[in-house]
């Protein structure tokens, strides 16, 4: 059959739009072994049951251990925040002791009797008595130099350090599993760009088969054709672990199985009206680990006063009400054995007070010390404003980039998906070698996997700026 004649045949077969994705033709039987179509999803994607950003958030914050963990830190600092942990209150104990005694005696006096000899000695052997001692005491500082209300004040102060701990937390967590949530979002995307190329490829299959067929082409082209979809079948594969990984990743942060399957319901969508001057206000303004580190200059300076609030006397008021039985089986009355009994039961009270003199210098060594613990506090709060800033402004300025790379791709892949379009069509035409082809396909799968990655970069800066600003959690942290 004369080439031409094949050619004016190809010529005169339908063509469609070339701003329009081509149908891909359907394959001719032939007796040469077909690879499998990919017109849907690989049987390496197994059914899964979906997953949203908000359901993953929601359960993250259930199940999470550093969450968990951080909230029951924040309920014992929350228990200690008590006046009588200040020493503010009354310390009240009962005490009770019973004792019992067997002792062999022997009294022996230097007197004589009326005829000269030494009187004899007095011998009890198992002589037994017990004792029986009771009370209640009770002991209350009045007055410590008011180190009691800057305690309690302390603990008020490391109560709140240890909220904006939570909260902070909290909000490194939602990020954190926000992020993974999309990582998973952006494999997926970079699989169903895969599939696509792979469509492409099993249409190249078929219509360089169909070429083969009729005798226009050699077989070579179909073998080549072959390779090459092996090859992104092979991407395909690799595509899938990297899915998987992303997914055990982002269980594990959820706090369950990390071999639960699911399926992302959202797609990444890239705020784009964010406000620099807002962001960074609002950092300043609201970032728990800034407020955390201001709170914790607060507790050095509590800490200084408790130290020069012990060199003020302590006076205190003391009370007590008691019981003591004394029982004597052994006891002597003259030169009569017999048995004693004493009790005492009664009401004490008085004033206490202890005035320190001298300590060996160490309250001034302990003041100097927590001064200098005051000052390192003020310097970690302008290094953790610092650390801010520049995690601000480099957050910034890749979400800056992003952006505009973000709106260079989005076109671009339009034009990339027109220029498969155009030339798959040609090559169905025989206008087009497959080396060409090829090439359109790669830069068709190149600018989808780069439109995905920009678009996750943009979307993770946009994360550690509402993480910096505390925008990811708007309802404030319960701590019980």
């Amino acid at each position: 059959m004369p080439r031409s004649f094949l050619f004016a045949l190809l010529l005169a077969a339908p063509l469609p739009l070339l701003a329009q994705r081509p149908v891909l033709p359907a394959r001719t039987p032939a007796t040469q072994p077909q690879s499998k179509p990919q017109t849907e999803k690989p049987e390496t994607v197994a059914p899964a049951p979906g997953l949203t950003l908000a359901e993953a958030i929601r359960i993250g914050l259930e199940n999470n251990y550093n969450i968990r963990l951080s909230r029951q830190d924040a309920r014992i600092a929350d228990n200690n925040v008590t006046r009588g942990n200040a020493g503010q209150l009354p310390v009240v104990n009962g005490n009770f002791t019973r004792v019992f005694n067997r002792n062999d005696i022997r009294q022996q006096f230097g007197t004589r009797d009326s005829i000269g000899n030494p009187t004899p000695a007095r011998i009890v052997n198992g002589g037994t008595n017990n004792q029986l001692n009771a009370n209640v005491a009770a002991t209350w500082t009045i007055f410590d130099g008011f180190g009691m209300f800057i305690a309690y004040d302390r603990l008020k102060s490391l109560r709140a350090s240890q909220e904006q701990l939570t909260r902070a937390t909290v909000e490194e967590t939602v990020a954190t599993i926000t992020d993974a949530y999309f990582v998973v979002v952006r494999e997926s995307g970079k699989i169903n760009s895969i599939e696509e190329a792979l469509k492409i490829g099993q249409a190249r299959i078929d219509l360089t088969q169909g070429r083969v067929d009729v005798g226009v082409a050699a077989k070579v082209e179909v073998l080549t054709a072959r390779v090459d979809y092996n090859a992104d079948r092979s991407i395909l594969i690799q595509q899938q672990e990297a899915l998987k990984t992303a997914k055990i990743t982002l269980n594990n942060l959820l706090g369950r199985n990390p071999n639960l399957n699911f399926q992302p319901q959202d797609s990444i969508v890239v705020t784009q009206d964010l406000q620099r001057e807002t962001v960074l206000q609002a950092i300043r303004q609201n970032n728990p680990r800034l407020q955390q580190a201001r709170t914790n200059t607060e507790v050095a300076t509590y800490d200084r006063k408790l130290v020069r609030a012990s060199r003020f006397p302590q006076i205190g008021l003391t009370t007590g009400y008691g019981l003591n039985r004394n029982i004597n089986n052994a006891a002597f009355a003259g030169t009569l054995l017999t048995t004693s009994t004493n009790r005492n039961l009664g009401l004490n009270y008085g004033v206490v007070a202890s005035v320190p003199i001298f300590d060996g210098f160490n309250r001034t060594r302990l003041e100097q010390n927590a001064r200098i613990v005051e000052e390192q506090s003020q310097l970690q709060l302008d290094q953790t404003q610092l650390q801010l800033d520049a995690e601000a402004e480099q957050a910034w300025a890749q979400y800056q980039n992003r952006l505009q790379l973000l709106e260079l791709e989005e076109a671009n892949i339009l034009l990339a998906r027109e220029n498969v379009a155009i030339a798959l069509e040609r090559y169905r035409l025989g206008l087009l070698t497959p080396l060409d082809l090829r090439v359109a396909q790669r830069t068709q799968l190149d600018a989808e996997v780069r439109l995905l990655d920009i678009r996750y970069q943009a979307k993770q800066a946009e994360i550690v700026l509402r993480r910096l600003s505390s925008g990811l959690v708007q309802e404030p942290t319960a701590t019980n």
